[in-house]
């Protein structure tokens, strides 16, 4: 369990700050989410909250420090997120997502981190956050410093095969289009219940797309809802199932990998 007064750097004050990193030993956990419409029941941020939560849940576990989130990411992909074109999706160009996780990533280490984890909530950052990765750790090593390990994930990856069993007994659709879906909607509903709204889930089948991708897009092919698969399956229950199997993994994981 964590010592510090928060989980949260930014709680801190600076000196509690640069007692807990400077000698490297504390890892500073960094959530990257996106301002993308999750369908006509959630808000705009759920890409945020999700990662922030799962971040400060494993810093808890492991002794680490939670940096703010990202709050914008790579723009939505129509197969994956519903695409840019819908209202409140508000994105980054991919040169200017990398530049700045490049600079963030840099600026902790020379706060003294040399253990980063970048915990992702969008599945669109996914590339962006490695080429921020990489270009902080080449330039790091022009200064000389090589002693950095970075670990990026996403939390949906810790869900196993047994836990999609519990979670999707008619069978699963796959993670490309659960977006505003079964997963989003229960953490949301166990986390943040007053911010959901199941009553107004349109019950939608799950969105089928060609083996190609056109642009500009074509909004016919994004469902109505804005959501890829139907949210009517969420359950608080659900949530907490999510909540402890990708927090046990992610905190299982920097264990092995931060030791």
């Amino acid at each position: 369990m964590t010592a510090f007064a928060s989980a949260f750097a930014h709680e801190l004050t600076w000196p509690e700050y640069d007692a807990a990193m400077r000698d490297g030993q504390t890892p500073i956990l960094i959530p990257i989410g996106s301002m993308e419409q999750h369908g006509h029941h959630m808000p705009l941020h759920v890409d945020v909250l999700l990662p922030t939560e799962f971040a400060r849940r494993v810093a808890l576990e492991i002794g680490a420090l939670v940096a703010p989130p990202f709050t914008y990411g790579y723009k939505s992909h129509q197969k994956s997120g519903g695409g840019n074109h819908l209202p409140g999706t508000t994105s980054l160009d991919g040169a200017t997502l990398v530049a700045a996780l490049k600079d963030v990533i840099k600026e902790f280490v020379r706060h003294g981190a040399r253990k980063v984890c970048l915990v992702n909530g969008h599945f669109e950052n996914s590339w962006f956050i490695i080429e921020g990765i990489d270009l902080a750790l080449r330039e790091l090593r022009w200064d000389g410093i090589t002693d950095v390990k970075i670990v990026v994930l996403s939390y949906w990856d810790f869900v196993h095969k047994e836990a999609i069993a519990r979670l999707y007994p008619n069978g699963f659709p796959g993670w490309e289009i659960e977006h505003g879906g079964v997963l989003e909607t229960s953490l949301m509903l166990a986390l943040h219940p007053q911010l959901v709204h199941l009553d107004r889930a349109l019950d939608v089948a799950p969105a089928t797309f060609p083996p190609y991708d056109v642009y500009p897009v074509k909004p016919e092919w994004t469902p109505s809802s804005g959501t890829l698969s139907s949210p009517k399956e969420a359950s608080v229950e659900k949530g907490h199932i999510l909540l402890e199997v990708c927090t046990t993994g992610i905190a299982a994981a920097l264990r092995t990998e931060f030791a």
